[in-house]
């Protein structure tokens, strides 16, 4: 049960420095940046931002010793060398990293796909997939390659094709 309630907009939240945080939102930002003078409801906000013109990040990785801005973004790398992945799939049991392959994982293989090839049927999430995949039908490659004076299916260069092509030859 969250105990405190705005009186403007009816959110409820579980401390009262919360509440007084949030009624900052329907009235007065008390801090603001100095360098552009936008306003925060909350200091630690106006700290954080700061750093975006100061470029400070004290947070630093113990493994590898990249640095971030805040906790938050260091805790989320910290996965990448410690292989812990606390979200999982409820319906297939897939374990990832993140929440936002969590998501990715239930719209790719669980929701409505709306977008379908009218040669096989075969359905898509996105329409930008569904037009990479009607190119498998026409064969149709619209992106060209001005390295091997070619076409492709995809829009990606290739970084051999490029190297080989723009990196002086030794002999």
């Amino acid at each position: 049960m969250k105990p405190f309630q705005c009186e403007f907009c009816e959110k409820r939240v579980a401390y009262r420095r919360q509440l007084i945080a949030h009624m900052r939102t329907h009235t007065t930002k008390p801090y603001q940046c100095e360098y552009c003078q936008k306003r925060f409801v909350t200091s630690n906000n106006l700290k954080r931002h700061i750093r975006t013109h100061t470029k400070e990040k004290p947070y630093h990785c113990e493994y590898c010793q990249k640095e971030f801005t805040t906790r938050s973004n260091l805790k989320s790398h910290m996965k990448t060398h410690t292989k812990e992945k606390p979200f999982q799939c409820e319906f297939c049991q897939k374990r990832v990293a993140y929440k936002r392959q969590l998501i990715a994982n239930m719209r790719r293989t669980y929701t409505t796909k709306p977008y379908q090839c009218e040669h096989c049927q075969k359905r898509f999430v996105g329409s930008n997939d569904l037009k990479r995949h009607i190119r498998t039908h026409t064969k149709e490659k619209p992106y060209h390659c001005e390295y091997q004076n070619s076409t492709r299916k995809r829009n990606n260069t290739n970084v051999n094709i490029v190297k080989k092509n723009l990196l002086p030859k030794v002999n």
